[in-house]
């Protein structure tokens, strides 16, 4: 029963992280339409980790930090660290030529790329199941290439950083997962932002340099709530799941949010539903969808260590 309960709160609390994301989505859309892209991937990641930090050192809501190993300090810097840095950098870059609803859909496809990595190929169902569902989801990212592609609309490139975004986000969590045996997931948030922030932050002076600053309180807003909603909440709550579940388990719950990501960018910066999105949505929830089926060994929590 404390297994069933425990799946349950951790599948509530991802739901959770899906609205917020959606809205983070829109919301970052918006703010790099004003201010330069790397200072707003770059301020979220620092503003996240000092916050995180505070509250370690100051409260006992997540309880106090530890005092990392060298061979740990290494990991955190140039691998899920790193990883999130290069991550940042291509999502904020990639919303100023396409469609956030479409970089969600990249997004969306990453637990595919993540089931990829935890296994080889082989010549069994498995392996066919696992190829099958990258092939779906492959298509999908073809269907949102297209046009690009044929010259009807869209940045080909733009799309292309998107396609990277998403094998990025994978690679992120797998990252996180393997340092999550001495980390919490609050930990892992925290010294993955501090190092991420910590690594754009030369990127992010010469960005501002090229494009001042402008201060609006309708743009502070949209990064408060990116740092305190989407950067503390949200990846304290992924990572927390990562430590609890497989990596293409957490990543199925991306199918959700392009979705949530649609709709908020629909009401609040007016795109419009594409016959192109909702195919590719389908495609790639269906590739993910296959790849997760039957999948016993992946949805075995019994060896990963509760908190």
């Amino acid at each position: 029963m404390q297994n069933k309960q425990s799946n349950s709160a951790i599948s509530a609390s991802l739901l959770l992280v899906i609205l917020i994301w959606g809205a983070n989505n829109a919301g970052t859309k918006y703010m790099v339409k004003f201010w330069p892209p790397i200072f707003v991937g770059g301020t979220r990641c620092l503003g996240a980790a000092l916050t995180l930090f505070a509250l370690m050192r100051w409260t006992n809501f997540f309880g106090r930090p530890r005092t990392l190993s060298r061979e740990l300090n290494r990991k955190l810097w140039w691998q899920s660290g790193a990883t999130l840095a290069v991550y940042v950098l291509t999502f904020n870059w990639a919303l100023q030529f396409i469609p956030v609803s479409h970089l969600a859909l990249y997004m969306g496809a990453a637990p595919v790329w993540a089931l990829l990595w935890e296994g080889w190929p082989k010549r069994d169902k498995k392996s066919l199941q696992r190829y099958g569902a990258t092939a779906l989801a492959f298509s999908g990212v073809v269907a949102l290439l297209w046009p690009s592609l044929s010259g009807r609309t869209g940045s080909f490139w733009g799309e292309v950083l998107g396609l990277i975004s998403g094998v990025l986000w994978a690679n992120y969590g797998r990252q996180c997962r393997a340092v999550s045996s001495e980390l919490t997931g609050v930990e892992i948030t925290a010294h993955s932002f501090w190092r991420a922030g910590l690594l754009i932050s030369p990127f992010l002076v010469a960005d501002v340099i090229a494009k001042p600053v402008v201060f609006r309180w309708d743009l502070i807003s949209l990064m408060l709530f990116s740092i305190l909603c989407s950067g503390v909440i949200g990846f304290a709550l992924w990572n927390n799941a990562l430590r609890q579940w497989t990596t293409s388990r957490v990543y199925l719950f991306s199918n959700l949010i392009p979705v949530s990501t649609m709709i908020c960018a629909h009401i609040w910066l007016g795109e419009p539903f594409t016959k192109t999105f909702w195919l590719a949505m389908v495609l790639i929830a269906s590739g993910v969808m296959l790849g997760q089926m039957n999948r016993q060994k992946t949805f075995d929590t019994s060896a990963i260590p509760a908190e």
